[in-house]
């Protein structure tokens, strides 16, 4: 049996993008995906038809930044499943344009989602996966490791954070906690990452550069890589019913 079937799987960002192709294709591999986002319209759509496929798939509105939305989508999926086996967090935003055009809002933005939207999300499925004794946090944070480009120091700097949390929680959870960090090169124009990048002199940079960089679903399948490559015998299953409270390892 693959290491992916039977496994709960929470994805934020799951209306499009990257989080959209890792539903799928998790849910065609046989995990139960659990898709998080804003535009639930989206989500309704999406699992109806990996439902209609063979798939398990439900969905919940969710705002990454909202600590409460965040903590009902952990709670849903718990409740609908009984257990929360991996946590992929793919939302993002990209509106880069350089420091000096002070576009203070959109820093708030990126700040709040793809640095405060990982923490949030971290912080919501922490509880059940320490009842459980295991679990699996995928970050997904593009260009984290690699180096800053013009009008991009903001959204570099997020995702330098997010490089940072995820392996001070690989070293706090060593050996009773998975925590993958995928930092894919900029994806296709489609994704909703670039749809609010300022300044057109950097869309056309981004355009120039995403014609070499790999599509959404090939980070899908670093994603489904990823939880494969952790592919251990879950034990205690039952206990994980039962619902959870915070406390150490």
């Amino acid at each position: 049996m693959s290491a992916i079937q039977e496994k709960v799987v929470l994805i934020t960002g799951a209306s499009s993008g990257i989080g959209e192709a890792a539903a799928r294709l998790l849910a065609r591999r046989g995990a139960s995906v659990v898709l998080g986002a804003r535009r639930t319209e989206r989500l309704e759509a999406l699992a109806a038809e990996i439902n209609a496929t063979g798939g398990s798939a439900s969905f919940q509105h969710l705002d990454v930044t909202h600590r409460p939305s965040m903590e009902n989508f952990a709670e849903f999926a718990f409740d609908t499943h009984g257990q929360i086996d991996v946590l992929v967090n793919a939302a993002g935003v990209m509106p880069m344009s350089p420091l000096w055009n002070r576009k203070i809002e959109e820093w708030e933005l990126m700040i709040d989602v793809n640095l405060r939207g990982v923490l949030l999300g971290i912080a919501a499925v922490l509880p059940t996966m320490q009842l459980q004794g295991w679990g699996h946090i995928v970050n997904v944070a593009p260009v984290a490791v690699q180096g800053l480009s013009p009008e991009s120091a903001v959204y570099h700097g997020t995702q330098y954070a997010v490089n940072a949390i995820s392996e001070g929680l690989r070293q706090e959870h060593e050996g009773r906690l998975h925590v993958t960090l995928l930092s894919p090169d900029v994806t296709g124009l489609a994704d909703p990452l670039s749809e609010r990048i300022a300044a057109s002199y950097t869309f056309e940079r981004m355009h120039t550069r995403r014609r070499l960089a790999a599509p959404a679903d090939h980070v899908a399948r670093a994603i489904a890589g990823a939880i494969e490559g952790y592919g251990v015998t879950m034990p205690m299953r039952a206990a994980a019913r039962s619902k959870p409270a915070a406390h150490a390892w």
